[in-house]
Order: structure tokens, then sequence, then C-alpha cells
């Protein structure tokens, strides 16, 4: 599977994260420790916001993200107050650009971690439900792309969590339909620059590890002697794949069956339940 992180905050360089912690996402390209796999090294990418927080930029490569010194400039020299990072290890679609995320529409960027099981079987039908204005966007061949469409379809841009419930509620049951048992992994992040939209949610009930890093001003008054987390702004958050680092306290680990918001004051944790078609 995959591995991804998410941050909202005041600017920082995305390398802050990316490279320089103890566990950064490079190491877990590498040596992840609660991935389905231990390397992901079937591309990357990172999409950022500038501090207007308009239309994304975005990387994508199909190297490896510990074997690609463009990565490595950009993520020195890009400051951004919210962005995505994601390395990719692929569930059976291609290794090219377009497969790698983030995926990005208009504002708006999406990341996923996981998969539509049998997606050969049920591509098809999760295809005819996307609005077709947005099918020619649709460059790659994952199902991320897809679950990403769908989500924009069921009004992603107006409400995000009764988008991404209704897009699982679909998926599990198109699956349902074609005999397809537990349908639907993930652990996807959206946002559009000014709220990350994070989901731990799977057919099974075990999904894919997630955590969110510690309210900013309790870690700095647990941690005064630590420089760098006394110059994060009280807004600062981090949700991850798999915690970057050992330092006791920082990180929480996402319920199963959740969405997390992250946004100006207080954030929110609340039950994530999929609503499929027939009945809402």
């Amino acid at each position: 599977m995959c591995r991804w992180l998410a941050y909202y905050g005041d600017p920082i360089p995305i390398e802050a994260l990316v490279f320089r912690r103890q566990h950064s996402l490079i190491d877990q390209s590498l040596h992840a420790r609660q991935g389905a796999t231990t390397t992901n090294g079937d591309g990357f990418g990172i999409g950022w916001y500038d501090e207007a927080r308009g239309v994304p930029g975005l990387y994508r490569s199909v190297h490896p993200a510990w074997n690609d010194r463009n990565l490595r400039e950009l993520a020195a020299h890009i400051r951004s107050p919210v962005f995505f990072a994601h390395i990719r290890a692929s569930t059976g679609t291609a290794v090219q650009e377009t497969n790698a995320h983030p995926f990005r529409h208009g504002r708006w960027l999406f990341m996923h971690n996981g998969l539509v099981r049998e997606f050969a079987r049920v591509r098809r039908d999760l295809l005819l439900a996307v609005d077709p204005a947005l099918l020619p966007d649709v460059e790659g061949s994952t199902d991320s792309e897809l679950l990403f469409h769908l989500a924009l379809t069921f009004g992603l841009e107006d409400d995000p969590v009764s988008a991404l419930e209704r897009m699982a509620g679909h998926v599990e049951e198109v699956g349902e339909r074609n005999g397809v048992a537990e349908p639907l992994q993930m652990s996807v992040a959206v946002t559009d620059g000014e709220r990350v939209v994070a989901v731990r949610y799977s057919s099974e009930g075990r999904s894919r590890s997630l955590y969110f890093s510690t309210d900013a001003r309790v870690l700095k008054q647990q941690y005064p002697e630590i420089d760098e987390l006394q110059a994060l702004s009280d807004e600062a958050r981090a949700v991850v794949s798999e915690p970057l680092g050992d330092l006791v306290g920082a990180w929480n680990e996402v319920p199963e069956s959740s969405v997390g918001i992250v946004q100006p004051g207080r954030d929110e944790l609340r039950p994530f339940t999929p609503r499929k078609p027939r009945s809402g």
C-alpha cells in the first residue's frame, strides 16, 4: 500500500516533514513500519498551496521518492501553510505519472491509501456513476483517482464529509451487487487549502493506520525545551499514515470509521458512516 502525510498550519518548508523527521516520509518509503508493504517505491507526489491558498502546485514522479533529487530541491525551497505528500506502492495498476498521488481538481487535492477490491471487476460500474463533465479529467487508471471523481460527483466541493460518505456507500453498494466481499479499504485526505478532511474507514473494520498530531499548544507546554515545537503555530497539525517520530504523546491514532477535520479554530473528530444510494 502507500504512505502519506498532510500538514496544516503556518508555512513551513516541505522538507521539514518529508525529509527531516526521525521517521520521515522518505524513511517510510524504504522502511514503513505499519504499512501493508515495507517499501513504497512506485512513485510519489507533493501538492502545496502558497500563502494565498489558491490553486495548489503539484509535482509527481514515477521515481522512488528516496532517489529523486528534484524532490529534495523543491522540498527545501517551498514553504507552505498546507501541503500533501504521498509515496506509492501500487496495488496492481501501472506505475506512471498520472497514477501518482495527490490528484488535483481546481482548488482541491486528494490522496488515498488502500484499495477497491477486485477493481477491474467493478471499474465500469463505478465509472458510470461519475459526472460526465468530470470524465475527461480522469487521466490515470487507479481506483484512487476514480474515488476522487466519485466524491466530486457527490458534492465534495460543497460538503466534503457527506460526499466522502456517499462515495464510500456507493463503492460498497457496487461491490455487493458484483459479489465482492469487503470492497473498500481507505485512509483518504482531501483539502481545498482552507481545511483538511481525513477519513479512516474499511468495509471489514480493519483499516490502514492513521494518526493526528497532538494539539500544538499541548506539545509546546509538554516540551518547552524543544525549540522546533515552540516555533510552531497553535494551529499546526499533521495527519500521517504512521508517526514521524517517537516523541511521547505527539501522535494519536484515529479510531476506526472516523473522519477528522483540521480547520481554523477547533478541529473535529466524529464517526464516518457510508451512505448507500438506496438509503439516502
